[in-house]
């Protein structure tokens, strides 16, 4: 009797579990996309706000390029600045949209003269209510609620371990590029100094062979 009890709890988290994927896409729409943004360009992203005080997450990081970093602007559809910086490496934030329409993302590379910047970006909107999920066969009132709330943590723990492999990505590429950086620096600096070396050699032969010619002609 335990082990049917206990396999219809986990068949009822699984079937909610199924359901809450089904209907989340209803409650949250975004974008993630990456871009490279060119030496002197604004690049301009936008999405919609169907409903007012909706729920807008922003998160960008740069990849590649420069000193990772790039200047951001974010725009209401009243032409109002929401949210902006200069030289930010990344960001993560969420704000409210006071208004229905068009927001703006906008991204520009006016700092490098030819470096390229790559830019991972997402781009979400979330509504506020949530979704109400139907009552099983054999689960009380309590369980439903029980099983929702774990159902939410759970999806955003889910998120948050989205957001930390970004990060650890963003990461990772940085100290890629510091990596590769510091060897072409330790090659030239090499040849640098292999040249050196061959050049005071042949210095030094140079000097002892004019010593012993001036010496020769001094006896004679």
């Amino acid at each position: 009797m335990v082990k049917t009890k206990g396999l219809l709890l986990v068949d009822t988290f699984i079937f909610y579990f199924i359901l809450l994927s089904l209907l989340w896409p209803d409650l949250a729409e975004g974008t993630a996309l990456t871009y490279n943004v060119a030496a002197h360009e604004k690049a301009c992203f936008y999405a919609w706000a169907d409903k007012a005080y909706e729920k807008v997450a922003f998160y960008f990081a740069v990849q590649s390029g420069g000193s990772f970093d790039i200047d951001y602007v974010v725009t209401d559809p009243r032409g109002h600045v929401v949210i902006s910086g200069d030289r930010e490496r990344q960001g993560d934030f969420v704000f409210t949209a006071n208004y229905v329409g068009e927001y703006s993302f906008c991204f520009a590379n006016d700092m490098s003269t030819f470096a390229e910047k790559l830019v991972d970006f997402e781009i979400t909107i979330e509504n506020e209510p949530r979704a109400e999920l139907p009552n099983s066969k054999g689960a009380t009132p309590e369980k439903t609620s029980n099983m929702e709330e774990s159902l939410f943590r759970l999806s955003g723990s889910l998120s948050t371990i989205a957001r930390t492999q970004k990060y650890f990505r963003t990461r990772e590429n940085r100290n890629f590029s510091t990596v590769k950086s510091t060897e072409n620096r330790i090659f030239w600096f090499a040849l640098l100094e292999s040249g050196l070396i061959v050049g005071m050699a042949a210095l030094q032969v140079f000097v002892v062979r004019t010593f012993f010619s001036t010496t020769k002609r001094g006896h004679v």
